[in-house]
């Protein structure tokens, strides 16, 4: 459900921007649409030199209801970036969602992509949005959907909405074919007070040597149906899998174990800054 006035919103016929992705429970996704094409007239307080910037700025994704067209939540995924004019854009377009009620979820990742990654992710928080909402029904045992147990691809019970669930698998694999130094996922994730929610996860590829992937998610009015850090470290974790599935193509970009505890250290001094203080100092051990 968007957060404003839905006469600001136009509805989205279903072949709109580069099409549909898929359809589920109701909405569909469409893929490839400007802020222009989702919100009918500038909002107050814009230039109009402010407002043709926005209107240009493409979601990768954008749900939407199936029946009607109305606009549910749109997705974006961003490489880190520190480009002064991108991060300006992203402002602009911040302030037009915000003027007009739109959810907006950005994942910054330098591995997930929106055509590889994008329809299970979204696929996922659709679930994970109705789950929270009740769709189970008042007879579903109270659990989050993070948290529901049963079987997993592999055979082994656990968390079957944990994303990062099947690179934990192929972890165990690797390091027994001897591709890994340790068959552990190693992770966390966290909150800052005045920003996005943070995932990491790591494993150890050759010994002293760690595959490393930080995910940071901004939730713009969106619930996802489960904590975003949370969400944030099983996005990390699924970065990881997918980085482990190429390593015998080519020589990864590893991180020195004693580089990554003093980005784990840095991190815990600025616990401060942290919604729910810091939850990892076993980790910062060496």
């Amino acid at each position: 459900m968007t957060g404003g006035d839905d006469s600001w919103l136009a509805t989205i016929p279903a072949g709109a921007g580069r099409g549909t992705v898929l359809t589920r429970a109701g909405q569909r996704v469409q893929a490839g649409l400007r802020l222009g094409d989702l919100v009918r007239r500038r909002p107050p307080g814009l230039t109009a030199s402010q407002w043709n910037t926005a209107g240009r700025g493409r979601f990768d994704l954008v749900v939407c209801a199936q029946d009607t067209g109305r606009v549910e939540f749109a997705v974006e995924f961003r490489p880190p970036s520190t480009d002064t004019a991108a991060r300006r854009a992203e402002r602009i377009m911040d302030a037009v969602t915000a003027a007009v009620g739109l959810p907006v979820l950005r994942i910054v990742s330098d591995t997930l992509r929106a055509v590889e990654h994008g329809p299970g992710i979204v696929t996922y928080l659709i679930d994970a949005r109705r789950y929270a909402a009740g769709a189970g029904g008042p007879d579903v045992v109270a659990v989050g959907f993070r948290d529901i147990v049963g079987r997993l691809p592999d055979g082994r019970t656990g968390a079957v909405n944990d994303l990062g669930a099947l690179a934990r698998a192929e972890a165990v694999e690797a390091y027994v074919a001897r591709r890994l130094a340790d068959p552990i996922l190693r992770g966390l994730h966290v909150r800052w007070s005045a920003g996005p929610a943070e995932g990491w996860s790591w494993v150890e590829v050759r010994p002293g040597e760690c595959l490393l992937e930080r995910v940071s998610l901004q939730t713009h009015r969106l619930s996802c149906g489960i904590e975003p850090a949370r969400l944030a470290e099983d996005l990390a974790a699924l970065a990881v899998g997918d980085r482990l599935r190429t390593l015998e193509s080519g020589t990864p970009a590893l991180i020195r174990r004693a580089v990554l505890l003093d980005d784990l250290r840095a991190l815990r001094d600025r616990r401060d800054e942290l919604v729910d203080d810091f939850a990892y100092d076993h980790l910062c051990q060496g």
